[in-house]
């Protein structure tokens, strides 16, 4: 098969990790979670006491920072921060945060972007974030926007917080996912937005499977089985 790259942007909490890399297990090919690696970059200024959200205090930390990226048999991303493995850290809830401030500055987005190009280069790769198939892998062959309702986003963070046995407030959840998204979509450094090529998949009323049979039946339509 010829190489591809696939592109998956949406905002916050719309399934995009879950169905990225079931895609990819399916394909047979190598899942990136590019939040994840925004995430590692915000850990690693808020551990230092920076404030993620003031360039001049994120940038003279960028030298420091060094990131690798390892896949397990699973296919799970496991992310390393200066050698430690943060794919847990990069999780909690006040991460998602940073990681949207740090993605807000240009010089951020500039350091990462050779990483993720370089993954895709050497890879047949199903790679996620908010400005894949704008800026990062603007030649994709395929590219999907994939959404759902603000409610329903929020739902389903509830439910996988409480799973862990936490007690989430769904109202702050939500507060906090719109807020995210108004963030994403406002900032000047590649803004959240739908490429003009890229299919739209709504998941509000889907469940996993089935939004993964939708995304599947997509990518078929445009590289073949």
């Amino acid at each position: 098969m010829k190489h591809y790259n696939i592109a998956m942007d949406g905002p916050a909490g719309a399934g995009k990790s879950s169905l990225a890399k079931a895609l990819a297990a399916k394909l047979g090919a190598l899942y990136v979670d590019t939040g994840a690696i925004y995430r590692t970059v915000g850990l690693y200024v808020a551990r230092q006491g920076g404030d993620c959200g003031k360039a001049e205090e994120v940038l003279p930390k960028l030298p420091d920072i060094h990131i690798t990226l390892d896949h397990g048999p699973d296919g799970l991303q496991r992310m390393y921060l200066n050698g430690e493995d943060v794919t847990t850290a990069i999780r909690e809830n006040a991460v998602s945060r940073y990681a949207s401030q740090v993605s807000a500055i240009p010089e951020v987005r500039a350091f990462l972007l050779d990483m993720q190009r370089k993954l895709a280069a050497e890879h047949n790769v199903v790679m996620d974030g908010r400005d894949i198939g704008t800026v990062v892998l603007p030649e994709a062959e395929v590219k999907v926007f994939l959404t759902a309702s603000v409610e329903q986003r929020a739902l389903r963070r509830w439910k996988e917080l409480c799973a862990k046995g936490e007690s989430p407030d769904l109202a702050t959840i939500q507060e906090e996912i719109a807020q995210r998204d108004y963030d994403d979509s406002h900032r000047a450094a590649a803004p959240l937005r739908q490429a003009e090529d890229a299919v739209l998949l709504d998941t509000s009323a889907l469940n996993l499977e089935e939004s993964l049979e939708a995304l599947h039946a997509i990518v078929k339509e445009r590289i073949g089985p």
